[in-house]
């Protein structure tokens, strides 16, 4: 039985099957073709914190397969305090095919796995992010064509989604760099597991945007305060305020990059209103193909595996 709780656990090959299996079926649902892979079959989903992009592109790749979905929220049977979490995991995969965990720490993910009887997918940790580097890779393909040989800069905090675009552009072939303050790239511990599976991928992190954004092709950012670092805001607002994704910046890429975000923003601060809804903002893009990104991997833990 396989789990998806980083893009750690995935081979090079595996994600391939994955971006084309997510093209196919995006291509199919433009044609009006929605085949019922999961006719049957449940996801569970146990939400720490709120959601609209995760919850919602689940619920509906699943729905959309043929299957359907059960919600519990931070109140939903109160995961690892009115019960254990082992207990938790049990119960509940007992009575569905796959869960979806979105909490705020990463150990509770992998406690959780430890005890289910069915397939676990990291919707979010604080760690790690894989669903959304997943769609952000199958956004990239289709806005260039192909991934190796690009380059992604990544403006701000190296936080969980930063790790998790890193390794996907080091399974990939594509170049990460990240622009961060000091104190806020990534730790050693993680860069030795990037280099444990991608031996060949380039992952750079200096000090400043304008060392690296004239060879961008895609400018990628983030908000700078995530869910539970409510208490750091105002001292993360002045060690990030010349990181800002803006015109100006923009200026300083070449014509054809791009601009993503995960969502949701805080337009004027990590980015700049007109840039976020700019013509060169494949944001919203970026948004939709989780959906499709998701239902391919639904389809790998059930079915094609």
């Amino acid at each position: 039985m396989r789990h998806f709780l980083s893009l750690l656990d995935v081979s090079a090959a595996e994600m391939k099957w994955l971006l084309a299996e997510a093209a196919r079926l995006k291509a199919g649902l433009k044609e009006g073709v929605r085949p019922p892979l999961l006719q049957g079959r449940v996801l569970g989903m146990v939400f720490e914190k709120p959601s609209l992009r995760t919850r919602a592109s689940f619920e509906a790749a699943m729905a959309q397969l043929g299957g359907s979905s059960i919600f519990l929220s931070a109140t939903d049977g109160a995961m690892g305090k009115r019960e254990p979490v082992s207990d938790f995991a049990r119960t509940l995969s007992s009575y569905v095919d796959v869960v979806v965990l979105r909490t705020f720490h990463h150990e509770t993910v992998e406690q959780f796995t430890a005890h289910s009887r069915v397939p676990v997918i990291n919707g979010l940790s604080d760690l790690y992010h894989p669903c959304q580097a997943l769609g952000d890779l199958l956004t990239i393909q289709e806005a260039f064509g192909g991934l190796a040989g690009r380059t992604l800069v990544f403006v701000g905090d190296g936080n969980n989604v930063a790790r998790s675009v890193a390794i996907g552009c080091g399974l990939f072939g594509l170049r990460f760099i990240l622009a961060a303050p000091d104190g806020y790239g990534f730790d050693e511990q993680f860069l030795t597991q990037f280099r444990k599976v991608a031996p060949d991928g380039e992952i750079l992190v200096n000090g400043k945007p304008d060392h690296a954004i004239g060879q961008a092709d895609v400018i990628y950012t983030d908000v700078w305060t995530s869910m539970g670092q409510e208490g750091e805001r105002e001292e993360r607002k002045k060690k990030f305020a010349e990181f800002q994704v803006n015109a100006a910046l923009l200026e300083k890429a070449p014509p054809h990059a791009r601009v993503m975000h995960c969502l949701p923003a805080v337009r004027g601060e990590e980015v700049a209103a007109d840039v976020l809804d700019g013509q060169r903002s494949i944001v919203f893009e970026q948004a939709e193909n989780r959906m499709h990104a998701q239902k391919a991997l639904l389809v790998w833990l059930l079915r094609h595996r």
